[in-house]
């Protein structure tokens, strides 16, 4: 009887939304693990099989954002407001997207050699989504200010090393590679995976404000 009354009491949104938000971060984690896989894999057995995981994978997170984006639509109560829901799924699937893009660019290219450092990017990108999982999943119960802000500044760790390791890569590609053709394609690639991490950055910002107004 008790378990009933709380959950009439319990705001439909929240039991929608937060499924979709965990639906739309786990996503991402499964496609981390893949690129990090399609990258470490010696020898390359079925990566191009890795590759179209992900790219279906992708537009699964495409469908996820849709959903959330009818169900604001259709729903009138929202955990948060409307627009940081919005925000959020926009940031999360921007994860998504450069994962996917990194991913498509190594396909693409038919690469067949990853650098040290673009090893290293894929799992800063794994290990930034993990978190970035944890983060969302931990939004159920934002009174929980210090578990969240834990989880952000891990992420703006990471990122910032992600930072760091990309600048270096770029300028030891430009002094040490002789092929033009090779430099394009390894700078490209290796700005996806930066760039990947910057999104979950980017997650982290959108969770601070929705922090800021329900504090």
């Amino acid at each position: 009887m008790f378990s009933t009354i709380v959950e009439y009491f319990t705001p439909k949104g929240k039991k929608l939304f937060f499924p979709l938000f965990d639906h739309a971060a786990e996503n991402v984690v499964a496609m981390a693990e893949l690129l990090k896989t399609a990258l470490f894999e010696t020898p390359f057995i079925n990566t191009k099989d890795l590759y179209h995981k992900i790219d279906r994978l992708e537009n699964i997170g495409d469908d996820v954002t849709h959903h959330i984006n009818i169900e604001l639509g259709k729903n009138f109560i929202t955990p948060f407001d409307r627009e940081d829901i919005h925000a959020l799924t926009s940031s999360i699937d921007d994860v998504a997207d450069y994962i996917h893009e990194s991913a498509n660019r190594m396909f693409l290219y038919d690469l067949k050699e990853f650098t040290s450092p673009m090893k290293l990017l894929a799992d800063l990108i794994l290990q930034a989504a993990i978190e970035l999982r944890a983060l969302i999943d931990s939004l159920k119960d934002i009174e929980h200010v210090d578990k969240i802000t834990t989880y952000c500044n891990s992420i703006y760790a990471i990122e910032t090393k992600a930072d760091h390791v990309y600048n270096k890569a770029v300028a030891d590609l430009f002094d040490n590679e002789k092929d033009p053709i090779k430099v394009i394609k390894y700078q490209e690639v290796l700005l996806g995976l930066e760039t990947a991490t910057d999104m979950c950055k980017d997650v982290v910002k959108v969770v601070e404000s929705i922090m800021i107004k329900n504090g």
